[in-house]
């Protein structure tokens, strides 16, 4: 047993830095109490760094909420002054233009630094609309934060309003995804996964990728039992932040996400999980923690 530990020891490689930009809400699965879990598992040192404190999420009907915006940059100037450096940037919710401004600096520096794998969820909204808290401001500013992204991960809603393209009220066809998904290319980035499409009562996830001379783009559908709930564009988000750094093929990562979020999902509704407590995640981090990554078979959630 000692021979083994020190053998471990010996043969252990330094896991990969990333900072963790995101709300953190105490109850209700989402945000950062997600995001470290599963990028820390996926073998990634994540650091935390929290916009704002939630009691719990807003799908509550009540809730104590603490901006940190004031805090914000002292925070990260200290990282600064540290000299601290990241391999990779996991950037969520955002709530207010002074935190725009400020997480773009940080951006800025961190890929001056070499940071070449930053991951931006632009938390906006959903079925068309925005969410009460986002104004037309903080669109504005999520529309000059995306260029500093290597990967982009909005939902249809979101990928509409970055694009100021009319949100389609039916199941988009493929020449609408094709020029969405072009248009958010044009902003700079080299990836992006438009999430949770409804069609034919599945879920789409319309991928695009762009490379030195080429342009893919890809699709992956999963079952949906109907459930829509928190915190799955966090896992999802985070999964493909692990991956990135890890350097997994970005197609596989997609599936790997989509096929996670299946099963949580499902497995939830066989618990009676109610909706608004998020999804039941925890029994099947360990599978995010395997190389490789196991096939999950479509009815196979519970005997994993």
């Amino acid at each position: 047993m000692i021979f083994v530990e020190l053998s471990l020891h010996r043969d252990a490689a330094l896991p990969k830095r990333a900072a963790a930009i995101n709300d953190l809400t105490g109850f209700g699965r989402c945000s950062l109490a997600v995001v470290l879990p599963v990028m820390n598992v996926m073998g990634i040192q994540t650091c935390p760094v929290p916009t704002s404190v939630f009691s719990n999420h807003m799908m509550f009907p009540a809730y104590s909420y603490r901006d940190l915006c004031d805090f914000l940059p002292a925070y990260l100037d200290t990282y600064d002054r540290l000299r601290l450096s990241f391999d990779g940037i996991y950037c969520g919710f955002l709530n207010s233009t002074e935190q725009f401004h400020t997480i773009r600096r940080f951006l800025e520096k961190q890929r001056e630094n070499g940071c070449d794998a930053v991951l931006i969820d632009p938390v906006l909204g959903d079925m068309g609309k925005t969410y009460h808290i986002v104004t037309e401001a903080l669109c504005a500013q999520m529309k000059e934060l995306v260029p500093l992204a290597t990967i982009l991960t909005p939902n249809l809603t979101e990928a509409c309003i970055l694009t100021d393209m009319p949100f389609p009220h039916e199941t988009p066809g493929a020449g609408f995804l094709e020029e969405l998904s072009g248009r958010l290319l044009d902003m700079g980035i080299r990836r992006a996964a438009i999430t949770g499409i409804l069609h034919e009562g599945r879920i789409l996830n319309y991928c695009v990728e762009k490379t030195e001379h080429t342009v893919h783009t890809f699709s992956y559908e999963s079952s949906s039992n109907g459930e829509s709930r928190p915190g799955t564009g966090d896992l999802f988000a985070s999964i493909l932040t692990a991956d990135l750094l890890n350097h997994v093929p970005f197609e596989a990562s997609v599936r790997k996400a989509a096929d996670f979020i299946r099963i949580c999902v499902n497995a939830s509704a066989a618990a009676a999980v109610p909706i608004r407590e998020g999804v039941l995640f925890e029994p099947y981090l360990s599978m995010l923690g395997k190389r490789p990554y196991p096939d999950c078979k479509e009815e196979s959630y519970d005997t994993i």
